[in-house]
């Protein structure tokens, strides 16, 4: 990458090309748990219980496991912003490690044929707070990037700006293209997320859940570089110039 600001602007795409995987994989081999976006859990639980499928236990457990674990993550974060200054890395990390657990469950006790078991919703429970955790992380520190999670706003806005785009409205302020071409991009990469989980599952089966850990490690060491080359032209800018940091001290 030729900047930090390029790998910081590839972190979101890594994102949502995981999150397109983990729900994608999580709903094919947990028996139709969504992951990622949770409150989609309310339309497979209505069909479990109208079917009579397993994996009522999982969906019910879904959204409370989410919101107390965005909590937590919200909590931690804070403590450690004012303790270290570098949460999101350690958050990063604890998703990372979170998808290895998640990783492990899938390959040790799958293939699922009771979603009910607890080995099940504990794979399922397990993958839902690692994207809890990134869902936290990318609201408080990536908000100004398009969500990695959930593509419906996305899609909204940009049929919004093709239709701004068409018929210009005089008094609104017109589309940006490169907010455009940012969304456009996020959808495509959360769907080749999508694919390419559905194709590994038809291959490798839970095994499939071994992906997401690499690309999550690979975002935070991206992450990490380019952290470490801010800080390297921050120090390059008091070596030029030792008057900003006597400002800083004084």
């Amino acid at each position: 990458m030729s900047s930090a600001a390029d790998i910081r602007g590839l972190t979101p795409l890594l994102l949502s090309l995981n999150a397109g995987y983990v729900d994608t994989a999580g709903f094919l081999a947990l028996q139709g748990l969504f992951t990622a976006q949770v409150t989609g859990n309310f339309v497979t639980l209505g069909a479990s219980i109208a079917l009579g499928t397993s994996g009522a236990v999982a969906k019910v457990l879904a959204l409370p496991v989410f919101c107390i674990v965005v909590i937590m993550t919200r909590l931690v974060g804070s403590v450690l912003s004012r303790r270290h200054g570098a949460s999101l890395e350690i958050l990063f990390t604890l998703k990372v490690l979170l998808l290895i657990a998640g990783a492990f469950f899938a390959a040790r006790f799958g293939p699922f044929h009771d979603d009910d078991s607890w080995q099940a919703v504990l794979t399922g429970m397990t993958l839902v707070a690692a994207m809890a955790v990134q869902n936290a992380l990318h609201g408080i520190h990536l908000g100004k990037f398009p969500p990695s999670t959930l593509m419906t706003g996305t899609t909204t806005q940009i049929m919004i700006d093709l239709a701004d785009l068409i018929y210009p409205d005089p008094v609104a302020q017109g589309p940006s293209g490169s907010r455009l071409g940012s969304m456009s991009l996020n959808v495509v990469v959360f769907a080749i997320g999508c694919g390419a989980a559905a194709l590994l599952f038809l291959k490798f089966g839970p095994w499939c859940l071994v992906w997401p850990p690499l690309l999550g490690a690979l975002t935070l060491v991206l992450r990490l570089a380019g952290s470490r080359r801010d800080e390297d032209k921050d120090g390059s800018k008091v070596r030029a110039n030792p008057g900003l940091d006597s400002g800083k001290t004084t």
